[in-house]
């Protein structure tokens, strides 16, 4: 019996789903800094950041992955990422924060390495306790950013801005200040955007996917690659996987995994390999429950 183009969808999502846990052990994430140096509980990361600094200008060796460096071009820590060019920066919310949030895993069935700043309950313009909104969590070193040059970086969200009733201007203004930043750290690193999970316009994806087209906008104006999620619920039938209004179940994210990956692949944006680099899959952290992206 052949099989529907379907069932051959879901059958791939499954390999995905089991590439992802084989990655989970190479799982990298910026949402935060530590208290300590994790090599020495006592002592501060500041120290331990400079340290490690002064140690790669005298012997680049003493710098290992995991290792916190100063930038001195901007003064805030960064981490020393393995392998940084195969690697994606993803920011994003609770879609993406899970270890197994779909746009990690369409990112790294891409054949990315993932390196996540972001927290659930984020955005644009929205904020979750200590941590600030993208552009504000990046000035103030909420997140350790990478040090180097990723090979991507990937902006998703806007959920828990069109929960919040963050205006058309504010999520713009935020998202253009986002875009500037992260290029004058990234100069040589590709950009890329993916919008608001919703249901579409013709079926109550309200808000959520009016910031989708918003968002969608802001890409276009800056000739960035953007992936529209607006309507993906409803089209792709997904609505039935939704572990609340707006999270999917552990099977809805990885059949979303799967789309996103066949679309950022449409978009030229899966990696290409070099002869002696094969592909590298890994994703991060924890989702922060229901009602918040």
């Amino acid at each position: 019996m052949r099989k529907s183009p379907a069932a051959k969808a879901w059958t791939r999502c499954a390999v995905s789903g089991i590439a992802a846990a084989v990655a989970l052990s190479a799982s990298l994430s910026g949402c935060g800094l530590p208290a300590a140096d994790p090599g020495n509980p006592g002592r501060p990361v500041a120290a331990a950041a400079a340290a490690g600094s002064q140690g790669a200008a005298g012997n680049p060796a003493a710098v290992t992955a995991g290792s916190r460096v100063l930038n001195p071009a901007n003064g805030r820590l960064e981490a020393v990422v393995p392998e940084v060019s195969r690697t994606v920066l993803l920011i994003g919310d609770s879609q993406s924060e899970p270890v197994d949030g779909w746009p990690r895993l369409g990112l790294a069935a891409a054949g990315y390495n993932v390196y996540f700043c972001g927290r659930g309950g984020t955005g644009f313009v929205s904020s979750n306790g200590a941590t600030g909104n993208y552009i504000d969590a990046l000035l103030r070193g909420d997140w350790l950013l990478p040090s180097g040059t990723p090979a991507l970086i990937v902006i998703q969200g806007g959920g828990n801005d069109a929960a919040g009733a963050a205006s058309d201007r504010q999520i713009t203004a935020n998202a253009e200040r986002l875009i500037a930043e992260l290029r004058e750290r990234y100069p040589s690193t590709p950009m890329a955007m993916i919008g608001t999970l919703a249901r579409g316009e013709a079926h109550g994806g309200g808000r959520r996917t009016e910031v989708d087209a918003l968002l969608g906008s802001v890409a276009a104006s800056h000739a960035l690659p953007f992936v529209s999620v607006g309507d993906w619920l409803t089209r792709y039938g997904l609505a039935k996987d939704l572990a609340d209004t707006v999270h999917m179940n552990p099977a809805g994210r990885q059949k979303l995994g799967v789309l996103l990956e066949g679309r950022l692949r449409d978009l030229g944006l899966d990696r290409k390999p070099t002869a002696d680099q094969q592909p590298l899959r890994a994703s991060g952290t924890r989702d922060d429950g229901p009602g918040q992206d």
